[in-house]
């Protein structure tokens, strides 16, 4: 007998990360139960002890920058792996239970919220707003909410429909190009590689910062081999004040040897050195 996969995502039902998991299901044509977890850090929780299969969660904003949560989870454990990326366009809505009153207070993820700066200002000045856990709980409060209490959500339009509101204004995003990268986070050996050719090579270590020159010297293992990065990331160590770990984002698709030579070199110059993942990357075409 087969058993089906789970999934854990950020939840509830309705959310960006949701959406771009249904998006991977199809396009992967993967048979998987999807499960809705409160926060990141309790889904990515959930993969390391086996109560689901893989999570679906983001990394990075466009806008934004950086996801912490994610990165010191990956970099904290033994087990947790990236096996895909996903970039996927995001677009805010701004829905209500009715279209035709003053809004009073906006509630939304503290993401959104920043995104669709610009629309806040000059659209809803001078409304409340409120964070949330995410934009599917923002949907839900003001579902629940009554109409006098002029209250709207940003959230997905899925969301918003979920429950019985309106669409007032429709990708409030403060630029056009806002994506969100998603990464697939599985155990260690728990499933098969991917099939398609790997775009990056993702790896965190920690530097020591006590001489000069550390992460220079660092940079210049790959410089000297023609190693692309496409991205650095640094993340507070937590061990002391002043130690700082990094996330380098490696082009895969350099010369191999020249991407082996360079990871071996740099663990030799680092405190401690992991390869997260060797992953495709793939731009997602939504609404």
């Amino acid at each position: 007998m087969c058993v089906r996969q789970r999934m854990g995502v950020l939840g509830p039902v309705g959310t960006h990360s949701e959406a771009a998991a249904l998006y991977l299901m199809e396009w992967q044509k993967l048979d998987c139960e999807i499960v809705c977890f409160g926060d990141i850090g309790e889904c990515l929780h959930a993969v390391e002890t086996g109560v689901v299969d893989a999570a679906f969660v983001p990394v990075e904003n466009s806008l934004e920058g950086a996801i912490a949560v994610t990165l010191d989870a990956l970099a904290r454990s033994d087990t947790l792996r990236v096996r895909r990326e996903v970039i996927w366009p995001v677009h805010n809505y701004l829905m209500a239970r009715r279209t035709d009153g003053e809004i009073h207070v906006i509630y939304s993820h503290a993401q959104p919220i920043a995104q669709c700066g610009e629309f806040l200002l000059r659209h809803c000045p001078r409304a409340e707003i409120i964070k949330t856990a995410s934009t599917a709980r923002a949907a839900e409060i003001v579902g629940a909410s009554p109409v006098e209490a002029g209250a709207a959500a940003i959230c997905t339009r899925r969301a918003g429909e979920l429950n019985g509101l309106t669409e007032i204004a429709g990708r409030i995003e403060d630029r056009g190009s806002n994506c969100t990268r998603f990464f697939e986070v599985v155990r260690e050996g728990a499933l098969a590689p991917p099939t398609e050719m790997p775009d990056t090579v993702l790896l965190v270590c920690q530097i020591d910062g006590s001489h000069a020159g550390a992460l220079y010297d660092v940079l210049g293992e790959f410089a000297h081999r023609a190693v692309n990065l496409t991205r650095i990331e640094s993340r507070p160590a937590r061990t002391e004040l002043g130690a700082y770990m990094f996330f380098f984002d490696l082009d895969a698709h350099s010369d191999a040897d020249a991407v082996r030579d360079s990871i071996n070199a740099v663990a030799q110059k680092s405190v401690w050195l992991k390869v997260l993942g060797v992953f495709p990357v793939h731009t997602a075409h939504n609404e």
